[in-house]
């Protein structure tokens, strides 16, 4: 079971996700919270596997609770609920060491599917979110594009092999499978690579990958 706790001022927006959520039996809402002081206490008491952050929040947001979380339960992971009007936030929390990015307009599968991914140590980026942050970081498409394709130059075959699966959201677990190799072996493609080029999580990892054109959706 995989035990959600989900922060977001406005509660109908709590509500639908809720529901969403719901309709998997293998999630579980734990405990929901109207702010990131709240989302961070409920956090210590339930200690949940995913929390669900909105952005924008009163006293905290999200970006302020996602830095407190990381403290409270570092082995949660943190995953942003955001709208087409918030990519400065999205850019800020690139950084801030969440494991994903969700539209709260999204595809409802793409709720249940990012909180599995993360749950088993995957990055999760919509790809509608995805194309907004390559539209906002700066530069040409094409350009950023060339430069993402120069820094993966120096990686192995098997080293791009495994970005691009980092990009398409699977976890260690998968991607060994996909692979036939040992997920360890996995993990260590993944620090090898975030070290040679870098970065700092597998968020950023994943941008790079869309960037450089290894994720189709991109």
């Amino acid at each position: 079971m995989i035990r959600v706790l989900l922060a977001d001022d406005e509660a109908m927006i709590r509500a639908g996700v809720r529901a969403i959520l719901a309709s998997d039996p293998g999630i579980e809402v734990v405990a929901e919270a109207g702010d990131g002081h709240e989302a961070v206490e409920l956090a210590r008491v339930h200690r949940p596997d995913v929390v669900l952050l909105d952005i924008r929040m009163p006293r905290l947001d999200g970006l302020g609770a996602a830095e407190e979380l990381r403290r409270a339960v570092p082995d949660a992971a943190l995953v942003m609920l955001t709208t087409f009007s918030e990519d400065a936030y999205i850019e800020r929390a690139l950084g801030s060491g969440v494991s994903g990015f969700l539209l709260k307009s999204g595809d409802p599968r793409e709720l249940i599917a990012g909180v599995r991914a993360v749950a088993e140590g995957a990055a999760f980026l919509s790809p509608a979110v995805a194309r907004r942050v390559l539209d906002t970081l700066g530069g040409g498409r094409f350009s950023r594009a060339a430069e993402a394709r120069a820094r993966l130059e120096p990686l192995t075959g098997r080293e791009r092999e495994v970005v691009a699966l980092v990009g398409a959201g699977l976890s260690n677990q998968e991607i060994a499978g996909r692979l036939y190799v040992v997920e360890g072996t996995v993990k260590a493609h993944v620090s090898a690579v975030l070290g040679r080029i870098g970065l700092r999580n597998r968020v950023q990892l994943a941008i790079l990958a869309y960037e450089a054109g290894l994720v189709p959706d991109a």
